[in-house]
């Protein structure tokens, strides 16, 4: 297996793992938007390909400097991690959160975080060894990695130490 940046000659193999991720609005206009985000600054959008076939896929916002505290505290968003049925539970979840852990510390982002469903999801979130944290949103979870010194560390106003 090996993981590589979307191409836009990837979305007719990546089109029904997007369509299956769910709130697809108009497919005419996934299609047209697809290209773009195989090249924008903001998004890295990994798959994860053995033998022309693609495993799965894995697409993350990079929200930029943070304005009050510039890089230290720089916040990326796992929008998709997908991986195909025919493909799960053979490493390629963990392999593409690998590769956006390691994108993470090269950036350099100091919080990758992401909304799962507290089923299939989540468990498999879980299994690879994140713990959820309650969302505010019924049937979710928040997760979340932080890549910063945890001695350095400042304690959050709201939150505390």
């Amino acid at each position: 297996m090996q993981l590589r940046k979307a191409r836009p000659e990837d979305f007719p193999q990546l089109k029904p793992m997007l369509l299956d991720m769910g709130f697809v609005e108009n497919e005419a206009a996934l299609e047209q938007r697809f290209p773009a985000f195989c090249s924008r600054p903001d998004h890295l959008f990994f798959v994860a390909e053995q033998g022309g076939v693609l495993l799965g896929y894995a697409l993350v916002q990079d929200y930029g400097t943070h304005l009050r505290s510039g890089n230290s505290h720089r916040t990326a968003k796992l929008d998709d991690l997908y991986t195909a049925p025919d493909f799960r539970r053979q490493g390629v979840a963990r392999a593409l959160m690998q590769a956006v852990t390691d994108w993470a510390r090269e950036t350099p982002v100091r919080y990758v975080f992401w909304y799962a469903n507290q089923r299939e999801a989540g468990q498999a979130y879980q299994a690879m060894g994140y713990r959820p944290a309650p969302s505010g949103q019924e049937g979710f979870d928040f997760y979340e990695i932080d890549l910063g010194d945890p001695a350095q560390r400042l304690p959050h106003p709201q939150r505390g130490p």
